[in-house]
Formats: C-alpha cells, structure tokens, sequence
C-alpha cells in the first residue's frame, strides 16, 4: 500500500512543477528533464515558457524575495544543492553521482552574491552535476555564474561555478534590446534557421556579458553560438560581433555547459522563444553518455547497498526513476540467461524493474525482454540468447509525490527513494 507523509525538513526545501514528460529515449533514466534556479539573489521567477513549448518537466527552486532574506532562504538553498539527511546530495543528483536532471537552467539576478550564497559546497556539487554528464543554461547572471570572471577582463575571481573556463565581461548595456546573430556553422542551426536570415532582433538585455575563453592545456574549445548585433548603438565597450551565447562540453562524459548574455528566457512566442528552444535542446542533446556500472559475473550475486557517503557509485542504491545498467557477454551455446532481483526486507514494496537488450544499454523502450510487474523481487529470462554481449538494467519506477508551496512544491510520499533504494542482482546461464 502506498504510504504518504510529508518530511519535516524536505516540506520546506525542495520544489517543482509537474509538466508531461517529453516522450523521448533521451529523457529515460532521468527524474525529470529541467530544475531551474531561482534561488537567492536571482530573479524569482517561476515560469519557464519554453518548457511547455518543448513539453518537457520542469521543477523549480524559489527563494524568498531577492531582498529580506532570512536564514531559513539560506539553509533551504543549502539543502536542495547540497543536500539534507533526507536528500543526501541535493536535488541535482542520484544517490550514486548520476544527474537526477537533464538540465540546470539559472535565471538572471546579481550572479557575485547567489554564487556566494550556494556555499563552496553548493558549487561543488553544480560541479559534480556537469562532471556527470548534466547539463546547464543560464541567462544574464547564469551565463557569468557559468565561468570564473565579471565585469572587465582586469576583473579578480569572483565565487562563481568555474564550469566554463572562460569568463564574461559585463557589456556595459542595461535595460535595452540587441539584435543577435548566428555564423553559418552555429550548431543552433540544426534546430531553426530563424527565417533564413539568421538574424534574431529585439533580445532583451540587462548588464550581461559576453564571452572571453581561456583556454588551459586539456579544455575544449569554447562554441560561439550567437553574436552581439548593436553596430548602431553607442557603447562605451565593444560589444558588436562579441559572442552573445556560447557552449563548452569538457569530454563525452560530461554535461554540456551553454551561457547566454541577454534574456530570451521569458518570451513565450516568436523567434525569441524559437531561440531559447534551440539553446535548451543542444543543452540537453549535449547529456553524458550512458554510463554502465560493469559486468555482473555468472552466478554471482551483486550487491547494490552503498549510501552516497561510501562514495563506491558501482554499488551504490538506485533513485528515483533511475536505471543502473550492467552487462554479461553471454558464451555460445547458451540455452538461456536468468536474472534475478532482490531487495532486502522493508524494501519489498518498492517497485523495480528488469530489461535486457542486446548490444547496447537496455532501457524500457528499446529492450528486448522486460518485467514491470509491480514489487521489488522478480525474474527475467531470456531465452536462446545470441552469442555476445547482452545489457541488464534495473529501473526504480518509484518516485517521490509532490505539494504546492511559495517556494514552488515539497517532496511527499515515497521521500526514501531520495537516497536509494537497495537490491542484489544475479545472472545465470543455462547451456
């Protein structure tokens, strides 16, 4: 039977929005596909158009106003980007590490103090996010929180997320609109040709930046997506034909990082909301590869119990709508392959899910042999299995339920899940 109550520290901490989840592989083995910042010091916004624009989920966190805050808007930032003893790694990860969402998108504000405000440890874990293979966009001050650097190019570090090895220098521009503009090999170009002119006119802009990588020994090169059009404007700095939005992924493991400087964020119509949808998918196509946790040895039970402390991801509990992906290379003459799994007790009404696929990572869409029978503790046979290597994964279909706060909505129900749940998984062979 389904069990409800509502935490007594995680009521008040985190926050989200239900929207259709897009239907799409990319989106599977994710919770949901954006969390959006709207923390202290950034503007506390609570709707995000392109979201329904592209159909994709969405869940917020919204501080208190950006002034008068009080140290409970503290310690509830804290707990979502940090962590709390419910939600041992924040909201943004999986009890192993793993991105929880596709996407962080952070909104505009005053990028120095909310910088400050997330703690080293909050920053740190925004690493860990991208590192992992999550993704972010920010507008304004996400697109300098996104770098290590403000304001001029003499500038001192400021405390900032330093996921971008570049820094932004502020345009010198407030409260005013620029045209923007894409080369010919933009990679945005792939999602829209912007009336084939390439142009965009009108993107609203408020003391951003523009882009000024810098580049080390073992980074990737910096994509300028979009230009700075203000030829016609009187500017102190030279912003015309400066990079307006651009995009850096470190390795295929990781996140793609995009920052733009202006705000086409809440335009919920025309080639602005055209625009912010282009940048929102190439952040989300840019996710880590599939990440397997090895091969599970014939006979051999392994076991999946590991907190987030014990810092050994390849044994550790599976989250919320999460697979865990493992492999056996199946020998000829194989007359059948069994997996079985188990959780321990107390655990037995979670609900766990088994899918095998041939040749590459099992997900409910693309397997070959599935068990969705509800519970925890079931068997998955695949029969006359062809020579080679055959993928397993386990998937936590139980989720956590939600209620609507100020602060957006609070994790109810299923609050366990947040830390994993615990199984033990056992392939056999049969010749």
């Amino acid at each position: 039977m389904k069990r409800f109550r509502i935490p007594l520290l995680l009521t008040i901490l985190l926050t989200t929005a239900i929207l259709p989840l897009r239907a799409q592989t990319g989106s599977e083995g994710y919770y949901k596909d954006i969390f959006m910042d709207s923390g202290i010091r950034l503007t506390s916004k609570s709707d995000l158009p392109v979201a329904r624009y592209l159909d994709l989920s969405i869940e917020r966190f919204i501080s208190a106003a950006t002034k008068e805050l009080t140290n409970v808007d503290t310690l509830r930032q804290y707990a979502v980007f940090y962590g709390a003893p419910e939600d041992e790694n924040g909201v943004l990860l999986y009890p192993d590490g793993a991105p929880r969402f596709r996407m962080l998108y952070a909104n505009g504000g005053l990028a120095t103090q909310h910088g400050r405000s997330l703690t080293p440890e909050g920053r740190a874990r925004i690493k860990e996010y991208i590192n992992a293979g999550g993704s972010y966009l920010g507008s304004c001050a996400g697109a300098f929180l996104c770098g290590r650097y403000m304001d001029t190019i003499e500038a001192q570090p400021r405390e900032y997320l330093n996921i971008w090895p570049g820094y932004g220098v502020d345009t010198g521009m407030s409260g005013t609109y620029t045209g923007m503009t894409l080369d010919k090999d933009s990679p945005l170009l792939k999602y829209n040709d912007f009336g084939g002119d390439h142009f965009i006119d009108s993107v609203y802009h408020n003391n951003g930046c523009y882009a000024v990588p810098l580049l080390e020994p073992g980074d990737a090169e910096t994509e300028v997506l979009l230009r700075y059009v203000a030829d016609t404007m009187k500017l102190e700095r030279p912003v015309h034909g400066r990079p307006a939005a651009w995009a850096y992924k470190q390795n295929a493991s990781s996140g793609r990082v995009i920052a733009i400087g202006s705000h086409p964020e809440s335009r919920g119509y025309g080639e602005i909301l055209d625009l912010m949808a282009s940048l929102v998918r190439y952040a989300i196509d840019g996710n880590g590869e599939t990440v397997v946790k090895g091969a599970l040895k014939a006979g051999e039970p392994r076991v999946m119990d590991r907190t987030t402390a014990d810092k050994l991801p390849a044994y550790t509990r599976i989250g919320d709508l999460q697979y865990h992906h493992f492999y056996i290379d199946v020998p000829k003459g194989t007359k059948r392959v069994t997996v079985e799994l188990s959780t321990p007790e107390g655990w037995k009404d979670f609900d766990l899910y088994l899918f095998a696929a041939p040749g590459k990572p099992a997900f409910k869409s693309n397997a070959a042999w599935k068990n969705v029978v509800l519970g925890s503790d079931k068997k998955l046979t695949v029969d006359s299995p062809k020579a080679g290597r055959l993928y397993i994964s386990v998937q936590c279909a139980t989720t956590v339920d939600t209620l609507e706060s100020k602060y957006g909505d609070t994790y109810t129900g299923r609050t366990e899940v947040l830390n994993g749940v615990p199984y033990t998984i056992k392939a056999c062979f049969e010749k």
